[in-house]
């Protein structure tokens, strides 16, 4: 029965009277928590609030400034007069009451869903190392407390992360296919940051012990994280290093390899140069990745125009590299790759093996120690991280503490790549 049923409904205006407010209002909330009400605290509640709540529940003198009222005093009370309870009478005049409690376990399902949901996506779950980044998004909450808007902007995130690496396209033009906006990856958008950090976890970019800092830190850090995914922020910046390549053809860049490799001279090729791929009709072969100009350097002057083809990631390997790199993978070039014996060169040696499907050259365990041996002497090893290609490595660079940069190896890669030269 509700107070519009009461005969009088009168009675309706007279409940709901300024000085009997704190009353409603107080059995309104606490009939919310979703938890079984025996009374409600009032107060402190002014002399006319007072006089109202000893007429409303027929006592003979005021009660105190602050007072507490039994829910069954209350009811008893309502139901004589009106003929009607406490939770009607506060839901007519304020309207339903909720369930908190049910709420925030509804909630708690929710939020346990969505990062279930998170965990368990394929393009998480097949990439162990995107499991810090999605513990990470978890510890920072919900967006605007909202699991629907969270999971709109994971969703997102999770399609571009499917999508890299990128075939060298510029970043508008990359989110504009893949989004509908050319904007939804600009530097300062929540978007941008959760791909950021999922690359960066992807790569191993992470900060180390010593300087705190990232690639997210920086404009030209952030662009470095975007390159290693494949995406361009410019097609004449970007640049491979390239010795020794023949392909056939008669397009301008082919001409310009093949009087190149004829001179004994390397080229840089620019991503604009790379994008149309067709041109570039590479044979079959063996060719050889190096992180370092100095061993491209080292391997024209010994063997000229016989020089054996070469690509040089120069580090982090760029948007250029990164899509010569798979082309020649496409052709079925059998790729081999060497950098440097240190934290950051085993993760540049993971990254450009796992995107472009080359195979260590001279990256063992094995290799570093007899290179060690010869080179007593070295700078630090840094942040060491697994190595997939050999299980020993990392904790052998970790226990000798001793890098050995690529340039101690030149003997040994040089002789090697002579079984090559002239071909």
């Amino acid at each position: 029965m509700t107070v519009e049923d009461a005969p009088n409904r009168a009675v309706r205006h007279i409940l709901d009277r300024p000085e009997l407010a704190p009353l409603w209002q107080a059995v309104h909330q606490r009939l919310s928590s979703g938890h079984p009400v025996q009374r409600v605290s009032l107060g402190p509640l002014d002399p006319a609030a007072r006089e109202a709540l000893a007429d409303l529940m027929g006592l003979d003198r005021l009660p105190p400034a602050r007072t507490t009222v039994t829910m069954a005093r209350l009811d008893s009370a309502l139901l004589e007069s009106v003929g009607t309870d406490a939770r009607a009478v506060a839901e007519t005049i304020l309207g339903p009451t909720g369930d908190r409690a049910a709420r925030r376990r509804s909630g708690v399902a929710e939020r346990d869903a969505l990062w279930h949901w998170l965990e368990s996506h394929p393009v998480v779950a097949g990439r162990p190392s995107l499991a810090a980044w999605s513990a990470q998004i978890r510890r920072s909450g919900l967006v605007h407390g909202s699991t629907t808007a969270t999971r709109r902007l994971l969703e997102a995130a999770l399609t571009v992360l499917e999508a890299l690496p990128a075939q060298g396209e510029p970043l508008p033009v990359f989110a504009a296919a893949l989004l509908g906006d050319s904007h939804a990856l600009d530097d300062g958008t929540r978007l941008a940051g959760l791909v950021l950090r999922a690359l960066t976890a992807l790569h191993d970019t992470g900060p180390a012990p010593s300087d705190g800092k990232d690639l997210q830190a920086t404009a030209a850090g952030r662009r470095t994280l975007w390159g290693l995914a494949g995406i361009a922020d410019d097609a004449l910046s970007s640049t491979v290093l390239t010795a020794g390549l023949r392909p056939s053809g008669t397009s301008p860049v082919a001409r310009a390899l093949r009087v190149c490799t004829d001179a004994g001279h390397a080229m840089h090729l620019t991503l604009a140069q790379l994008r149309d791929t067709s041109t570039l009709l590479l044979p079959m072969a063996d060719v050889h990745i190096t992180e370092n100009p100095s061993i491209v350097a080292l391997a024209l002057r010994r063997f000229g125009a016989g020089c054996p083809p070469l690509v040089c990631t120069s580090g982090w390997p760029g948007s250029a590299a990164l899509l010569l790199l798979r082309h020649l993978s496409a052709t079925r070039a059998r790729l081999h790759y060497h950098g440097d014996f240190d934290g950051e060169g085993l993760r540049i040696a993971t990254h450009v093996m796992k995107v472009t499907g080359a195979q260590p050259w001279h990256m063992s365990c094995a290799d570093y120690q007899a290179a060690l041996a010869d080179n007593a002497s070295g700078p630090p090893a840094g942040r060491v991280t697994a190595a997939p290609w050999d299980g020993d490595l990392a904790a052998a660079l970790v226990a000798r503490g001793t890098a050995v940069l690529e340039e101690q190896m030149a003997g040994v890669l040089m002789d090697d790549l002579a079984g090559y030269a002239g071909g």
